[in-house]
């Protein structure tokens, strides 16, 4: 079941002056960020709570990831929106039942999260994420 929305990402060039800009809007502060590598998705990412959910910054850690591709393509914006679930396989498993197509098997994401991708071109050009947190019994494998 989704049950809300996890995060909505942005696309950025710089993360440090992305987060310095998105801490002055939402007027928090900066010791609320978290930053950390996604060497698998070949992101530097910056998480900034707002309630239960989060902006996250996603800055490309070279020329050849998903993001650095994006931001060539479109420049910074909106990336994607994530949607929290407790149980991404059934999920996954919904959509595509619904004739959704997911962008590859269920992986590893940041903060230990499981992620799958819909094709935007099916969700109204919007990349929608579903999410999973780990369970406490899974091991990370995120360095």
């Amino acid at each position: 079941m989704i049950d809300r929305i996890d995060h909505i990402a942005i696309a950025v060039q710089d993360l440090n002056s992305a987060v310095d800009t998105f801490v002055a809007v939402l007027g928090c502060e900066r010791s609320s960020v978290t930053i950390h590598e996604v060497p698998a998705e070949k992101v530097r990412v910056a998480f900034i709570p707002v309630g239960q959910t989060k902006i996250e910054l996603l800055e490309p850690l070279g020329d050849d990831g998903a993001i650095a591709k994006f931001l060539s393509k479109n420049g910074e914006g909106m990336h994607h929106i994530a949607l929290a679930t407790d149980d991404l396989n059934r999920e996954t498993e919904r959509a595509a039942g619904l004739g959704l197509t997911p962008l590859g098997e269920p992986s590893e994401g940041a903060n230990d999260k499981r992620i799958v991708f819909l094709h935007p071109r099916q969700t109204s050009h919007v990349l929608v994420e579903y999410v999973e947190p780990k369970s406490p019994h899974q091991p990370s494998q995120q360095s």
